[in-house]
């Protein structure tokens, strides 16, 4: 699982959480194993059945105008009945000054206090998104991440068998590359996969013959982008004339991905097939798949209903044959 401590959180910079600690220093180590804060508004009224610890807890103007609304021996009571379930941190927005009751507590207990300038809203959402890219499961796989048509295609097979030149060709249409080689992946709340490069390849694609080059630089800006959602995976596998392969696509594949699963294609590569063109109708066929079309399964269906009529057709026939 993965994990960050209060005190690389602290260190972040390029988030620009803009945080500072006020209290707790003892507590730096404790870790965060949760994408998702909570601001722990019935807690501070006494109700703490539904608070989780492991989550960063976020104080707001709300919050603090609350406890300063309490007298001091229930505002010291509540904050308390907190602490003591050690949670893993508290985070004030708005650069406000916490009350000198919490400040006290999270002392004691070793629980670290932090500040923000930022408004709660503001940062919410930088905290939310920096957690969930470095708290989310990801893992990383061989292949090539394309954007067609706003289709996320993530290219698989075997070394050498074409993934990169079939992504250039596709950028030469006017395609989109995400990463070329090795793609990041990370999950992505609920149930969705999204690909990216990593940093020292970012932008490269190696062509075998021609070696390293940069998409950014020769083809601008626009043939590129920084991350995509997964939508479909198209395995490219060497053909094989013993070999059956799918030809009414009725069946779907799936490929599982931190166990995620994503729609799967196997496309058979000899010389004469043009691949380029088979994954960008493919990323069209998603499409429609998305919007509820399925081509394969609509010409199944006519043809189930044309072999019913057929056969109701010589039924009849047949019929009227013996009664003549």
């Amino acid at each position: 699982m993965a994990e960050l401590s209060i005190k690389e959180l602290l260190g972040e910079e390029e988030a620009g959480l803009d945080l500072e600690l006020l209290a707790g220093e003892v507590g730096l180590e404790k870790r965060v194993t949760m994408p998702r804060i909570q601001k722990p508004g019935l807690a501070l009224a006494g109700y703490t059945t539904n608070l989780h610890p492991d989550r960063i807890q976020v104080l707001g103007s709300t919050e603090l105008t609350y406890l300063a609304q309490l007298s001091p021996e229930i505002a010291a009571r509540n904050i308390a009945n907190i602490c003591v379930l050690d949670v893993c941190c508290f985070i004030i927005t708005k650069g406000q000054n916490p009350p000198e009751t919490l400040v006290k507590e999270t002392a004691q207990r070793g629980i670290p206090l932090l500040r923000t300038h930022h408004q709660s809203s503001i940062f919410i959402s930088l905290i939310t998104k920096f957690l969930e890219e470095r708290l989310l499961p990801s893992t990383v796989t061989h292949g090539v991440l394309v954007d067609v048509l706003g289709v996320g295609v993530l290219l698989m097979g075997n070394s050498g068998i074409g993934k990169s030149e079939c992504a250039l060709d596709l950028i030469l249409r006017g395609h989109r590359l995400v990463a070329d080689d090795v793609v990041k992946v990370r999950t992505k709340l609920p149930s969705v996969l999204f690909g990216e490069g990593v940093d020292l390849l970012h932008y490269h694609m190696e062509i075998r013959g021609l070696g390293i080059i940069n998409i950014k630089h020769l083809f601008g800006v626009a043939a590129i982008r920084e991350r995509k959602k997964i939508d479909l995976v198209i395995e490219l596998v060497e053909w094989e004339a013993d070999c059956e392969y799918d030809r009414l696509g009725i069946e779907e594949e799936t490929l599982t991905l931190l166990d995620i699963q994503i729609p799967l294609q196997r496309v058979p590569v000899r010389p004469g097939r043009n691949i380029t063109t088979i994954v960008e109708v493919a990323a069209r066929n998603q499409l429609l798949k998305e919007m509820g079309y399925h081509s394969a399964r609509e010409f199944q269906d006519r043809l189930e209903q044309r072999m019913a009529e057929t056969a109701r057709l010589h039924s009849h026939t047949i019929i009227g044959d013996n009664l003549e």
